[in-house]
């Protein structure tokens, strides 16, 4: 049994309310939902690694981090296929080809989204004038 951290912006109810209903099947073990505005050891790595938390929710599992849609397809192949939420994430994104090409539009939405929320980045590459969506 391996436990996973998933490392994202809790400030995005998109991002937030995946997180929260993306259930794991218990071969794999428990799911950690790190904030990324928060400091903690994984943000620390995942900023060493040159990962834009801003533009990809972190997955680290076995010591390797996954990011953005290699997160996502990651998850969907480890999720129980218990609920409608489940069942039809695992559809989507079990397919390599399927996550890279819808990852970027959700991306997109949730970046809209976080500008109409007036939030700001996580900038955790410390980018200069990189505050604002």
């Amino acid at each position: 049994m391996t436990d996973a951290i998933l490392v994202y912006d809790t400030q995005c109810p998109f991002c937030d309310h995946y997180c929260r209903l993306v259930r794991l099947r218990d071969a794999i073990g428990e799911l950690t939902l790190v904030d990324a505005r928060q400091e903690s050891e994984v943000m620390e790595e995942i900023t060493q690694a040159g990962l834009d938390i801003d533009q990809g929710m972190v997955l680290k599992l076995d010591g390797h981090l996954y990011y953005g849609d290699d997160a996502i397809h990651a998850l969907a192949l480890m999720s129980s296929r218990s609920g409608l939420f489940n069942r039809f994430n695992h559809w989507i994104f079990r397919s390599r080809r399927r996550a890279r090409w819808l990852y970027p539009w959700l991306r997109r939405c949730r970046n809209l989204l976080l500008k109409l929320l007036r939030k700001t980045k996580v900038n955790n590459l410390s980018w200069p004038n990189n505050t604002h969506f």
